[in-house]
């Protein structure tokens, strides 16, 4: 979802319509409290957002969305009528990701809308993990130690994945939960417990990985560092 905010309807149209005929979903606000209530209810992929606004200035809306711990990351290209090279530097300052002013070509907008989708989209999750001789190849829907392949339950396989997208780091037992089981609340903490017991024997030798940090959860490490049970 992409927000506009801009109040000079023949603009915000234009922009909305280069962006749904692209294949974006976009709500547009022709002034910011309109935009503020919609952000209460869900928050967008990007926000093009226009200087000159009644009521709230764009640089205002800039800074506290920047001021947000939840929205820092959020891309936000300005467009504007001012072309002062200090109006942009200020909008770059204040955390624009790019800067639009006003007549710009429908093409430049909507590759400059790409552009900053790409630089926020999350990395890519790898297609396989490995541990030492352990390897989970995740387009194959395959585990195997060493050359011996292991045959496990789907729970099995997305417990093991998510210890080793985590490697080293402790994964705790409502998140395994939360995960693994997702919104299944009859599910409880021992079934992890029982799931951890059952996939380190099948994975034999390599079963060692997996350590157990009492009270907390388990994280997939060298066994030399030791498991607490």
């Amino acid at each position: 979802m992409i927000y506009i905010v801009e109040d000079d309807a023949s603009i915000r149209e234009l922009e909305q319509y280069a962006l749904q005929s692209s294949g974006y979903d976009v709500r547009s606000f022709e002034e910011p409290e309109a935009f503020w209530h919609a952000m209460k209810t869900s928050e967008p992929e990007l926000v093009i957002l226009d200087i000159m606004l009644p009521g709230e200035d764009g640089f205002s809306i800039l800074k506290k969305l920047r001021n947000s711990p939840t929205l820092r990351q959020l891309p936000i290209i300005m467009v504007t009528a001012k072309s002062s090279e200090l109006d942009t530097v200020r909008g770059l300052d204040c955390g624009a990701d790019d800067y639009i002013t006003k007549p710009f070509g429908i093409m430049e907008f909507l590759s400059r809308v790409r552009a900053a989708l790409r630089r926020s989209a999350p990395p890519a999750k790898p297609n396989v993990y490995s541990f030492h001789e352990l390897l989970l190849d995740n387009a194959r829907h395959s585990v195997t130690v060493g050359d011996t392949p292991v045959d496990l339950t789907y729970k099995e396989y997305s417990l093991l994945r998510l210890l080793l997208e985590n490697t080293n780091l402790v994964v705790t037992r409502e998140t395994i939960l939360q995960v693994v089981w997702g919104t299944d609340i009859s599910v409880e903490s021992r079934t992890v417990d029982m799931h951890i017991r059952t996939l380190r024997k099948k994975l034999g030798s390599a079963g060692s990985y997996i350590l157990t940090v009492r009270k907390v959860g388990y994280k997939l490490a060298d066994s030399e560092e030791g498991s607490e049970e």
